[in-house]
């Protein structure tokens, strides 16, 4: 399976995909949605996406001007595609990083101050319908909570629709949220920043 590039310098380039039991791909429109929503804000950014897949987002963000992305994967299998995603796409820019999203990405927060440079975070927890859905929604909830990186201006959720998502997240503010469908994505702001 395979998705492409929707816009930027990468445009059409294919993308490999893990299969679904795996990882959801988010799905085309909704990546058009927040890369129109991002606009120029994404242009010279530090671009991480925590549970990275196929880092289908992070790469679009590459496409679009981020300066670099950085993806932390846990399934090995979705690590070794998002690896050759990664290599026939912008090698020099990316950065894989194979464990656990709730340690990886702290690690890489605490690791990198990102000097001057602005970052956006995306998180598209996993979520089984059978049980532990709720679980690992707090568990994502909690980590933003813990972000203390002064340069994170910017947290997207991509969730279920369903879910309730909170006002307040440690240093961030609720923005807005946008449907489609079952999945919905939901934009945190730094609470000093303007709107």
């Amino acid at each position: 399976m395979h998705s492409n590039i929707i816009a930027g310098k990468y445009k059409g380039k294919k993308i490999e995909l893990p299969s679904l039991e795996v990882t959801r791909s988010s799905k085309s429109i909704l990546k058009g949605s927040l890369f129109d929503t991002l606009q120029q804000y994404v242009i010279d950014t530090v671009f991480i996406e925590g549970f990275g897949g196929s880092g289908s987002i992070g790469l679009e963000a590459l496409s679009r001007g981020a300066k670099k992305s950085y993806f932390c994967e846990i399934d090995r299998n979705s690590y070794n595609i998002l690896q050759r995603n990664i290599k026939s796409i912008d090698p020099q820019n990316s950065v894989a990083i194979f464990g656990d999203s709730f340690h990886t990405l702290p690690e890489l927060l605490k690791k990198n101050s990102f000097d001057s440079e602005d970052v956006i975070i995306y998180l598209d927890p996993p979520f089984d319908f059978r049980d532990g859905m709720e679980e690992i929604y707090h568990r994502s909830f909690k980590m933003v909570e813990e972000f203390s990186n002064p340069n994170i201006v910017l947290v997207v959720f991509e969730h279920f629709s369903k879910l309730e998502m909170p006002q307040d997240l440690g240093e961030f503010k609720f923005l807005k949220t946008k449907k489609f469908g079952k999945s919905s994505l939901s934009y945190y702001v730094r609470k000093n920043q303007e709107d």
